[in-house]
């Protein structure tokens, strides 16, 4: 199971490492195409494109999946098969209307944002935006339907590589048409984001099409499968169907749109509670833009590996968790939450300690922005422990205590927003977010630990061991970046990033000996790493 959950996650984390990569590399020649100013702009139309799709398809890869691998666990495949089929229809329906109520209350969404007395952009320039990227919504929901079918079967693959492809379509229509509207067609900055927000459906499409290569591939098969099984006709009505993918999906729905809704209530707040401490909105869009673009982008890195562990996760846990195996079940919580931590930690604090270097290289040398990424990073922790802990109720068939847990979360960001606003500006947003993913993440592990009676005191000193090499690493890295800007000014984005390739590789060096040599890799990574450390000399512990 261990080398097999493993497998899966890595398969997943590899594309979407990818594709994350890809999604903050196109940042730094659009940034210079649209200039600071306007990536409010872009983020205005994204955050309640990202709401509209969390509420109605971010549950769907999850919940088919979940829903595929259970039964067929349990020797009946034709009832994955039976889902699939007729939910073609109902999922390209549910993409319409989704374009069609976006599209149309975009103005009523505009004027929430932004007052039209704003110096940069007006209610019509937001509202125009969101209407653009409205169109993609069309046919997310297929997709998700698509992936999540591949994933019930433990096929990692075709939703890593089409979510590669969709962001390299994406970004290039990006780009190409920020270019050609900006400098051969002289058009403005407004006209450019609107082409950038519209290349999220071209970006679906090519998905689609990737998908549908990988289901004439698998196809066989899987039919296979379903004939070996002795069963190719489905039981299960298809009443009974829809109504356990609605309990599955609707508290990821709610799951996926956690991150985005906490970005909506700093766009309905920030702007307004900075002007009652007299900070005009100019600036205060400015520094919107930082925090829910130019800082995201970079702190969502780290994250990656926690949707890659929430998908992979799900199918093995409903599976033991559907044949009553709790002993796999508490192992899958072991490895996960280890693993996890081990990976995303010095991922996240790296990027605090270099902040200054990063947003140089990826944006322009800001000091304002540099702090806001340094004091923003390590929130990355927490949301990559979120979506994990959610997947893993969602696999022991905890779905309203996802609901209750998520909304007590949402409830606490938007309580304390405008106050934490108010006292400590932008930090005071990083610091609300951060509150509402502690409560979500800590109601959510004591249910984990009440319904499977989860405790482990091994995994515990691990993660203790974890933070301890972590704080180590950093005063290493730290160290070793004064010590570079003692020796020469960092002025261009070249010195920028030879700070951070030495820095990083020194931490990494670091971090690798020690954890190699203390044997915390080997247990954590496998056997591939524990035969690699064997041959470089280190014994397993």
């Amino acid at each position: 199971m261990a080398s097999n959950l493993l497998k899966g996650t890595m398969i997943l984390t590899v594309g979407l490492l990818l594709s994350r990569i890809l999604g903050v590399l196109y940042v730094i020649p659009f940034y210079q195409i649209i200039g600071e100013e306007y990536i409010a702009l872009y983020q205005y139309a994204y955050t309640p494109y990202s709401i509209m799709l969390a509420i109605a398809v971010s549950g769907v890869p999850v919940a088919v999946s979940k829903f595929v691998s259970k039964y067929n666990a349990l020797g009946d495949y034709a009832t994955g098969r039976k889902l699939m089929k007729s939910s073609m229809l109902l999922m390209s329906i549910t993409g319409i209307l989704g374009f069609l109520l976006l599209f149309f209350l975009a103005d009523p969404i505009a004027h929430m944002i932004i007052k039209d007395d704003e110096a940069d952009f007006s209610v019509g320039d937001v509202a125009s935006v969101i209407k653009y990227v409205s169109f993609a919504v069309i046919v997310v929901p297929l997709m998700s339907l698509i992936r999540g079918f591949f994933q019930g079967y433990q096929r990692m693959t075709p939703t890593a590589i089409s979510q590669l492809w969709e962001q390299i379509v994406r970004i290039l229509f990006v780009l190409a048409g920020g270019f050609f509207v900006v400098y051969i067609m002289k058009g403005t900055e407004k006209t450019a984001v609107s082409f950038a927000v519209f290349a999220a459906f071209l970006g679906a499409l090519a998905s689609m099409v990737v998908l549908y290569w990988y289901w004439k591939k698998l196809r066989p098969e899987f039919n296979v499968m379903m004939n070996d099984s002795g069963k190719t006709s489905s039981d299960v009505s298809l009443r009974n169907i829809y109504k356990e993918i609605l309990v599955y999906t609707v508290p990821f729905a709610l799951v996926g749109v956690i991150n985005p809704l906490f970005q909506f209530i700093d766009m309905i707040t920030f702007n307004s509670a900075m002007s009652i401490i007299g900070i005009s909105g100019d600036i205060s869009n400015i520094l919107l833009g930082m925090l829910n673009f130019s800082a995201h982008k970079l702190v969502m890195i780290p994250v990656m590996l926690a949707t890659g562990f929430s998908m992979a996760l799900i199918p093995y846990i409903t599976s033991y968790y559907a044949k009553r195996d709790f002993l796999q079940v508490r192992k899958s919580l072991d490895q996960s939450f280890q693993i996890l931590l081990f990976l995303t930690v010095p991922a996240a604090l790296g990027i605090a300690v270099l902040s200054g270097e990063f947003y140089h290289l990826f944006y322009e040398q800001s000091e304002t922005g540099s702090t806001v990424l340094a004091h923003y990073a390590p929130v990355a922790i927490l949301f990559a422990l979120y979506p994990v802990t959610t997947a893993i109720l969602q696999g022991i068939d905890r779905q309203k205590l996802i609901i209750l847990n998520l909304l007590l979360g949402i409830l606490t960001k938007l309580l304390l927003n405008t106050p934490f606003i108010k006292a400590f500006e932008t930090d005071g947003a990083i610091m609300a977010t951060a509150c509402g993913y502690l409560v979500a993440i800590g109601l959510n592990l004591f249910a984990i630990r009440k319904t499977l009676h989860y405790k482990s005191t091994m995994v515990a000193r691990r993660i203790l061991l974890i933070l301890i090499i972590n704080a180590v690493m950093l005063v290493l890295v730290y160290v070793v970046k004064s010590g570079l800007q003692n020796l020469f000014v960092i002025d261009s984005k070249m010195e920028a990033l030879l700070v951070i390739i030495v820095c990083a590789g020194v931490g990494a060096a670091f971090y690798g000996y020690v954890t190699l040599r203390l044997g915390l890799a080997q247990k954590l990574l496998g056997e591939k790493v524990t035969r690699i450390a064997k041959k470089l000399g280190f014994k397993e512990k």
